[in-house]
Parts: structure tokens; C-alpha cells; sequence
């Protein structure tokens, strides 16, 4: 299957300090695909470096979306070819709100009111994004901000982080909606990268790969479940030991 995101050997830096080393996988269209690991080991700096913010450098390897190279385009050109971001840490943009948004995008007035209603954000809608949110109403102002894009690849920066039981059922509903998880597998066309500490969304979400990145690498990949019961009984280290076997077999056939 073609497809719909390709990052190639991606290296990425920050001035002269690298934060991810050869970082390859693809995204097909209906796909969910999970990165795990620890604090500070270059998570979000791999979705930031997609979405092309500063002060993210892409040193080598290249990014593709739907085929073509995206490396030269500006953030507002990545997010009109189809490509939205939910940050972790939402910034406060006071002097644009979500009906501002909402206009800009040509969504109609009911549109946006019923989908803040059911995210309980209706009395959000003429105030500055973020400006004054709970963390959970950072973490609904983000995903309704999506709703209304409709991006065609989702990054989703721990989208379950410091939000309670009540509202992390109703931001996986809503994920859920993003991926069109309510149509067949084989008409589906949404596809992204969702990246998770605690893995709690995982438990509503059907996902395709898991990745463990540590120290900027990934260290090991495979069934996003059986990753995070590694990571829930063990931690990092079996997938660091396995990681270590594969490059002293790497090594020996290499030599």
C-alpha cells in the first residue's frame, strides 16, 4: 500500500545537538502507528521535525507526504495539504479563537457549535485559543481545532496526558472520529502517528505499530500492545537488550 506518510533515515537537530538518528517508517492511509519511550528521548521533536516547526533542524534522510517531499514546505503549507498537529502543550494564541478558526476554514456556525457542544467547549468559542484552558480543555480545544481541519495525517502529541477517566473516554471517541475508526478498514484514508507515555489510549484504540524510541534511535517496533506490557512490566530494558543483540548480529554478518 502506498504511502500516505514516509520519513526515510531522518536525522534531526537542534543547532549542533542531534535528538533523532536514522529514524525511518511509513504510514499507510488507515493507519495508527505509536511511539514509546522515555522523557527527553526525542518523541515529540519527531513529529515537531514533521510539521516543520522551529527550531527543528532536518540534517539528513527526507519526510514525503503522499509521495512528495515536504522538507521544503513552510508549517501553513504542510497543514493545507492535509497534515494537523495536537501539541502536548498547547501555546495561548489570544487574539485568534475557535470561531475565528472556525470562519477562516468555512465551517458553518451550527457545525461548530454542535461540535463544541459535545466536546463541552461551547462557552470556548470567542475566546483566545488556550488562553486561559484547563490542561483538558487544552487537550478538547486541540482535538476540536482537528475536527474542524480534517487533516489527512494526524499527530498527536500524548493526547491522554494529565486528562482524568471521564474526559479520556470522550477524547478517544473523538479520536476515533479523526481516524474514521466507523468506516470499513479498506475505505478508511486518515492515518497518523500518535505519541503516548502512559499508553492509556491504546486501551480504546486499535493501532497498527509501535515503536519504542530511545536516545533518538528506534531501539525496536512491533505489535503497539505487546509493546506497552513489555514497557508496563519490564520498562525500556528488553527492548534495549534485543536493540543490542541485533547490532552485534548486525555487526558480526557486516564484518
Amino acid at each position: 500500500m502506498k504511502g500516505l506518510l514516509e520519513i526515510e533515515n531522518l536525522t534531526v537537530a537542534i543547532g549542533d545537538k542531534p535528538l533523532l538518528t536514522g529514524v525511518t517508517l511509513t504510514v499507510a492511509p488507515g493507519e495508527i502507528h505509536v511511539v514509546f519511550g522515555p522523557n527527553g528521548t526525542g518523541k515529540s521533536s519527531l513529529i515537531k521535525a514533521i510539521m516543520g516547526l522551529p527550531p527543528y533542524q532536518v540534517t539528513s534522510g527526507d519526510v514525503r507526504f503522499e509521495g512528495e517531499s515536504i522538507l521544503n514546505l513552510a508549517i501553513d503549507e504542510r497543514a493545507r495539504l492535509g497534515i494537523g498537529l495536537a501539541f502536548q502543550q498547547p501555546p495561548a494564541v489570544r487574539d485568534v479563537s475557535l470561531a475565528a478558526l472556525g470562519k477562516a476554514l468555512g465551517i458553518d456556525k451550527d457545525k461548530l457549535h454542535d461540535e463544541a457542544t459535545q466536546l463541552g467547549m461551547r462557552g470556548h468559542i470567542n475566546r483566545g485559543l488556550n488562553d486561559g484552558f484547563s490542561g483538558g480543555e487544552q487537550k478538547r480545544s486541540e482535538l476540536l481545532q482537528l475536527l474542524l481541519q480534517q487533516p489527512k495525517l494526524l499527530l498527536l502529541d500524548e493526547p491522554e496526558s494529565g486528562v482524568d477517566v471521564d474526559s479520556l473516554k470522550l477524547l478517544t471517541a473523538v479520536i476515533e472520529r479523526l481516524f474514521q475508526r466507523d468506516l470499513p478498514i479498506r475505505e478508511r484514508t486518515v492515518g497518523g502517528i500518535i505519541v503516548t507515555h502512559t499508553g492509556s489510549v491504546l486501551k480504546h484504540l486499535h493501532a497498527t505499530r509501535g515503536y519504542v524510541l530511545v536516545n533518538g534511535r528506534i531501539m525496536c517496533s512491533g505489535a503497539p500492545l505487546d509493546i506497552f506490557d513489555q514497557i508496563s512490566e519490564n520498562g525500556f530494558g528488553n527492548c534495549l537488550a534485543e536493540a543490542r543483540i541485533k547490532e552485534k548480529i548486525h555487526d558480526f554478518l557486516k564484518g
